[in-house]
């Protein structure tokens, strides 16, 4: 079945309930204007021109983490025509929706801030029972959150009109036309159980960022300081010890990382494995690595590159991520880039996008899809 698009639906004096991607990288408290925000504006903005009263629910990070935030930033950059509501589905929001006229455009707070976002099954849902009413049609603009179960990403669309917005039309276009057999795989960030899928599929690995820390130390590998890092920070749904035990079983054929960089009074300073222990954390790959690795993509036949080689949001510790998009977008065979991180980086390299086959925003949605797995928000759609 196709998903229907903006141009299937009549917006004119309608609310239109939007379920965006503004999750974007912070620094110091800093939201930075990354693509998923320069993204979105297009179908905010399509939706303002067809006459649209929009309804803007998205999140910023992950509940407990630093980069948890409200969306006040958020609207802000999304420019003048958007108005902040510091609320969700309270009366604040209630009242401001019922205030709307025509090519109004309201950002709803933090969606993730409400519990009831996580159970879209609960009965007396929150956010159905009081945005649903006033709600016309549902858009969902945001694939990288489409693997995910949430209220804002099935709740509203089995019960109203859906469809999807422009950078989900973009993204599920170009997804639809690759081919991820033999292809390369370098899988990188922090969400573990995501890069897990990937293994043991017949396709060569390499593994960096947090995930190729995890992969070296669920072969025993003790790094010292950065062991305690990788329990609090690596993104699992099982127990970190029994994380490492199913990551251990699957890791024939990957590669990992031989040294790393790490910041010493400050400055950038490379360890070779061998130097661990040690009382530093590890904020990148090292220069051997980097070199191993890109030699490698270099001949590949396709690639699939998922996530951070390190913290790619600080100069210092850029490189590893930088120089490993370099080669992919050296690689002669088809690239896929994947998620909001790489996308940013590849901004602040200022590499062309259009040495890749293709750059997406998405990162677990992207890999899920990737992997064969049957999305949620994309079911919910009727897209299977």
């Amino acid at each position: 079945m196709r998903i229907k698009t903006l141009k299937d639906f009549n917006f004119n004096e309608k609310t239109a309930l939007l379920r965006s991607d503004l999750n974007s990288d912070v620094v110091d408290g800093k939201v930075l204007k990354g693509e998923r925000i320069k993204e979105s504006i297009k179908t905010i903005n399509a939706l303002r021109k067809a006459g649209a009263k929009v309804v803007i629910l998205a999140h910023q990070g992950n509940v407990g983490k630093k980069n948890f935030l409200g969306l006040k930033q958020h609207a802000k950059l999304l420019g003048k025509y958007v108005k902040f509501v510091d609320d969700i589905a309270g009366k604040k929001a209630v009242s401001a929706i019922k205030g709307m006229k025509k090519g109004d455009a309201i950002l709803l707070d933090n969606v993730r801030k409400v519990k009831d976002e996580f159970f879209p099954k609960k009965k007396g849902n929150i956010l159905l029972k009081k945005l649903l009413p006033l709600i016309d049609i549902y858009i969902n603009d945001a694939f990288s959150v489409s693997h995910r179960n949430h209220t804002s990403i099935v709740g509203f669309a089995k019960k109203l009109p859906s469809g999807i917005g422009l950078l989900f039309e973009k993204e599920i276009g170009a997804l639809e036309k690759i081919s991820m057999k033999g292809c390369l795989f370098v899988l990188g960030g922090a969400k573990g159980e995501s890069d897990v899928k990937l293994l043991g599929r017949g396709n060569r690995v390499l593994a960096c960022g947090l995930f190729g820390q995890t992969c070296l130390a669920a072969k025993g590998f003790k790094f010292g300081f950065q062991d305690e890092f990788l329990k609090k920070t690596v993104l699992t749904k099982l127990s970190y010890d029994g994380f490492l035990k199913k990551l251990k079983r699957k890791l024939k054929g990957v590669g990992m990382p031989v040294d790393f960089a790490v910041a010493a009074r400050g400055k950038r300073k490379e360890f070779e494995l061998g130097k661990f222990p040690m009382d530093l954390r590890i904020e990148d790959i090292g220069k051997t690595t980097m070199k191993r690795y890109c030699k490698i993509i270099r001949k590949a036949k396709a690639v699939y590159m998922k996530g951070p080689a390190g913290w790619a949001e600080d100069k210092r510790f850029a490189k590893g991520t930088v120089e490993i998009l370099k080669a992919v977008a050296d690689c002669k065979g088809f690239s896929l880039v994947g998620g909001g991180q790489l996308s940013g980086a590849i901004e602040r390299s200022r590499i062309s996008k259009k040495r890749f086959g293709h750059v997406s925003l998405s990162g677990g949605a992207l890999l899920a899809f990737v992997a064969g797995e049957k999305l949620a928000g994309l079911r919910a759609l009727g897209y299977y």
